[in-house]
């Protein structure tokens, strides 16, 4: 059936929609006769601020509104940070594409018009994955939970609440915010989320999505496929703070791996490189390598 109205699901936030519209406009680009809009809703993860995201259910939640409109066709397409996107996706509501990748390191982020962080003030920091990395790089430093969208968390910094946050790179450069950043971390000093910095498209299986062809970047499915099968054979993704990040070198990958013991708190860290066309294998053997290593210390 030849469509002549696209609708995407997308979640309210400023960042959500300005995702979205980047899909949006490659779809208009490549289909000039296509009308494209957007539907926006307001998440559960959006409205549960007052806990941390392993304490209220994971990344589930910041998805589940949008796969509801999917299922009920209010929209034919979502658009996901991949980051966000549980490891479980129902096999009715299939991944169709990867973006290509923006910056998926964390970052630095410190108040306005400051220079130097306040050791008297907490980091600000939205994941447990970055709580344990930041121990190592920032022993001397009390790291507290921050919750909100990115406009909401950078004014309480702003406000004198904390001393700084960490957040993610991809997200502030789409929002035009670069210039907030203080310092990059290497994926070797904090380990990014699986599938940070790229955009997942997810559709309705039995519909055809022409109007998508040309937008998969295959190098960043690859990676981001490592990464997502590294987490899944740990742990579903729902709430432990595991950590993937691959790098796509020729015909090689090479991934980053860290793998978190809930029993005593400690977590190991690990690498792996081989064959692109392995990928997802080589997350799984990385991911039970080190489940291995971390349950034998």
């Amino acid at each position: 059936m030849k469509r002549d109205k696209i609708v995407i699901g997308s979640r309210e936030s400023k960042l959500a929609v300005l995702q979205s519209e980047m899909v949006r406009d490659y779809i208009k680009e490549k289909n000039p006769d296509l009308e494209v809009e957007i539907l926006t809703m307001k998440t559960t993860g959006d409205i549960i601020l007052d806990r941390t995201l392993d304490k209220v259910g994971g990344k589930g939640l910041f998805v589940k509104e949008l796969d509801k409109a999917l299922i009920a066709g209010r929209s034919i397409l979502s658009v996901h940070s991949l980051k966000d996107m549980p490891m479980e996706v129902p096999e009715e509501l299939p991944l169709l594409a990867f973006s290509k990748r923006e910056d998926p390191r964390d970052v630095l982020v410190l108040p306005e018009g400051a220079s130097e962080l306040d050791k008297s003030k907490p980091l600000g920091c939205s994941s447990l994955r970055r709580t344990l990395q930041l121990k190592k790089l920032y022993p001397d430093m009390d790291v507290r939970s921050i919750r909100g969208n990115l406009q909401t968390r950078l004014r309480k910094l702003d406000e004198g609440q904390y001393s700084a946050l960490i957040l993610a790179a991809a997200g502030l450069k789409r929002l035009g915010l670069e210039s907030r950043i203080n310092r990059y971390f290497t994926a070797d000093e904090i380990i990014p989320a699986a599938g940070q910095g790229i955009l997942a498209v997810q559709g309705r299986k039995g519909e055809a999505y022409d109007f998508l062809e040309g937008y998969c970047d295959k190098k960043d499915w690859t990676a981001g496929s490592a990464e997502r099968a590294f987490v899944k054979l740990l742990d579903g993704g729902c709430s432990s703070p595991v950590a993937a990040h691959a790098e796509i070198l020729g015909d090689e990958i090479y991934l980053r791996g860290l793998y978190y013991d809930e029993k005593d708190g400690s977590y190991v860290t690990g690498t792996l490189r081989g064959n692109k066309a392995d990928a997802e294998s080589l997350g799984r053997e990385l991911a039970e390598t080190l489940r291995k290593k971390g349950e034998n210390r």
